[in-house]
């Protein structure tokens, strides 16, 4: 009798808590796609928005975020997961309109995270195009890359473009700019690449010869930059802890303390505390005091009833010949694999792009409650134990709820 009770009591408590959390979220919610909706943030030096790879309507989810920062003002450099010279190029896309440069950019883009190699990421970049021509000169936002190199083509192309010196006078140089010019050539940095050996030798002419490339270089601290990454290819490095030093390297360029950014990376690189024992880039500018935990906001979307892009498909000659799409397993909301939490805000949702702020006052997320950090897995040991004693609200501030999306499309769909 006694062990009822006892069990009736715990399961009250349990529902009573339950509610709590869906009296909370239907307080905190907003309807993305509302022609009235405004992010209900300001004051932060640093936003990042991070979901699964590969899904239509997360790349829709970005573009109103973005758009709304961008017209009202409160963000000035955008930083997408990529590196500093692909950046570059994207802002003379920006500049320019070039679609060729703008196609041949995602795909190089999409080396890295090949769910990112799509239509969606490509129609994104002209979305963004469209809301900076109608900004003033001194409102428009500019792309940096931050993250490591993820091919050596644009890193290249940006060297030609810094160092004008006559042709014969480094083979290296010369090799350099023939390479650009068949550009056939395979510019993987992550093996012993063609381009690699191409690069370790200019590098090598390059620290022999400090003084006389920096009295031709235009710009000192992009080289410094540019040369520190490609040595990093070099050997065996730390992803997290080069895109937090290259944040903090160009810092000084961009005065990124006065102007705030936008991040776009994958979910863990802006989780603002520790799930193990490598911090992510959002928890390294907090525990280095570069900002306050308060100063920067995080938001992270989860996918239900939806598809991502999942598997590029080549033959042996490196021709692209399909894609394959996913919809159970890799999306975060699947009885093998799935979000604690997570049915609360599908009971909740106003629209297919909801957003949830978890961080109000009396927030029931802000408890020793680890909803939508912790994944549940079937047969499978969860994060459970790398989140003892966390928060939901100690990893982000937003959640949004992205329902009845398609997976994108590969951009190379487009060449058929």
């Amino acid at each position: 009798m006694k062990f009822r009770l006892l069990l009736y009591i715990i399961l009250f408590a349990q529902l009573g808590f339950s509610q709590s959390k869906n009296d909370y979220l239907q307080s905190n919610r907003y309807d993305i796609l509302d022609a009235s909706f405004e992010f209900p943030h300001s004051g932060f030096k640093i936003m990042g928005f991070g979901a699964y790879h590969g899904s239509q309507e997360t790349e829709n989810a970005e573009k109103i975020i973005l758009e709304q920062l961008i017209k009202k003002h409160k963000i000035k450099y955008y930083l997408p997961e990529t590196d500093f010279g692909i950046a570059y190029y994207f802002n003379q896309y920006l500049k320019s309109g070039d679609t060729l440069l703008l196609k041949d950019l995602v795909k190089h883009y999409g080396s890295r995270v090949p769910q990112e190699r799509s239509i969606e990421t490509y129609n994104k970049w002209k979305n963004i195009k469209k809301i900076n021509d109608n900004q003033s000169a001194e409102d428009k936002i500019e792309v940096v890359g931050i993250d490591l190199i993820v091919t050596y083509k644009y890193t290249s192309k940006l060297l030609i473009e810094l160092f004008e010196t006559g042709k014969g006078k480094f083979v290296s140089y010369d090799n350099l700019a023939a390479m650009l010019e068949i550009d056939t050539t395979d510019y993987s940095p992550n093996y012993d690449s063609h381009s690699k050996n191409i690069l370790k030798a200019f590098v090598a002419d390059y620290e022999n010869n400090k003084a006389y490339f920096e009295s031709i270089s235009k710009n000192q601290k992009i080289t410094d930059n540019l040369i520190d990454n490609i040595s990093l290819t070099f050997k065996k490095r730390d992803r997290e802890k080069t895109i937090f030093d290259n944040y903090l390297s160009l810092s000084e360029l961009y005065n990124f303390s006065s102007n705030a950014q936008f991040v776009r990376m994958g979910f863990f690189h802006i989780e603002k505390e520790r799930e193990n024992s490598n911090p992510s880039f959002f928890t390294r500018l907090i525990e280095s005091n570069v900002y306050k935990k308060e100063e920067i906001v995080a938001i992270a979307g989860f996918l239900t009833k939806s598809r991502v892009l999942w598997d590029l498909k080549f033959d042996d000659k490196k021709k692209y010949i399909g894609y394959t799409t996913e919809g159970g397993y890799g999306i975060g909301d699947y009885w093998k694999e799935y979000f604690k939490g997570i049915n609360k805000l599908k009971k909740n949702r106003l629209s297919n792009l909801t957003l949830y702020s978890l961080n109000k006052e009396n927030s029931p997320y802000t408890k020793n409650e680890t909803d939508l950090m912790e994944i549940k897995l079937f047969l499978k040991k969860s994060n459970k134990n790398d989140l003892k004693g966390k928060t939901t609200t100690d990893y982000f501030d937003y959640a949004i709820l992205i329902s009845n999306s398609r997976a994108s499309t590969p951009i190379d769909e487009m060449d058929k």
